[in-house]
């Protein structure tokens, strides 16, 4: 009779545990994260976490499709790249016949290569040239952030975060210009519980805004994914979706296979025109 109730008592708990792991995949799909027992409170910390969360993903390889829309229309294409932290980018627009453009920067040298034209561009990495493939002007450190699921932070002056009713700390930041930037970070949910000194956090949004206050660009991030990085397991998302509202851009990048922390083969952010291509300078106005 003891087993037998030892038996029943272990099911029971077995049920209970059963319950609360479908209430938490209920909660996480509704977006109904409750509150922290311990939410974060300093603003500075508090990105300063979300930063050291991701701080080991420094590389990827991948495959990716990605869907521009702006002014001269909607373009779609899978993309082969190698995204370095330190400001390094290779885009390789591919077809089923092979690459048909190619954009390099090692930070201070651009070259774009449009196969199809016999055309080779080469100049300063500004983001005038990074728009003539991913359709959005940006800065290469901006890129590379983008895509390894960071972003850059403006130099401000006030800084506030907060829990929201939709379940995300939100971060305030305003500059002395005028200028300000809201980012929505999510938290581990299994950290919950946690010290707020020990919660991990992975980005939802960053969207910086001018003393105007108009949208001057608004980056997205969906689809996050567990990636074992070492010893950690880290959320990295695989759709990253960028907006200029200003120039009407909106660029989503979804990631297909993606290898991180890869060995980067040796000169992938160079290259030279291939034989009879029409060598021009790439102007950043």
């Amino acid at each position: 009779m003891n087993t037998a109730r030892r038996g029943f008592a272990g099911l029971r708990e077995l049920g209970c545990k059963a319950a609360l792991l479908l209430a938490s995949v209920q909660l996480l799909a509704c977006g109904s994260i409750p509150r922290p027992v311990y939410p974060q409170s300093d603003a500075g910390l508090t990105l300063a976490r979300q930063d050291a969360t991701t701080a080991g993903l420094v590389a990827i390889r991948a495959q990716a499709r990605v869907d521009q829309r702006g002014r001269q229309g909607r373009v779609r294409g899978t993309v082969l790249m190698f995204v370095e932290r330190a400001g390094r980018v290779r885009f390789d627009v591919m077809t089923q016949f092979g690459p048909v453009a190619i954009l390099t920067s090692d930070r201070e040298h651009f070259a774009f290569a449009d196969l199809r034209d016999d055309r080779y561009l080469t100049g300063a990495t500004c983001p005038a040239n990074i728009a003539r493939l991913l359709g959005v002007p940006l800065s290469v450190d901006e890129t590379a952030q983008f895509l390894l699921g960071g972003t850059p932070v403006i130099a401000h002056e006030q800084a506030t975060v907060s829990w929201t009713a939709d379940g995300y700390y939100r971060v305030r930041l305003q500059a002395g210009s005028g200028e300000r930037q809201e980012l929505d970070l999510g938290i581990y949910p299994q950290d919950l519980a946690q010290p707020s000194a020990a919660q991990r956090l992975y980005l939802l949004r960053s969207e910086r805004f001018s003393a105007a206050g108009k949208s001057v660009w608004r980056v997205t991030y969906a689809e996050h994914k567990k990636v074992r990085l070492g010893t950690a397991e880290v959320l990295v998302p695989f759709e990253v979706r960028v907006e200029r509202a200003q120039d009407g851009s909106d660029t989503l990048v979804r990631f297909k296979e993606v290898a991180f922390n890869p060995q980067i083969p040796e000169g992938a952010f160079v290259q030279t025109p291939r034989p009879g291509m029409r060598e021009e300078e790439a102007s950043c106005d």
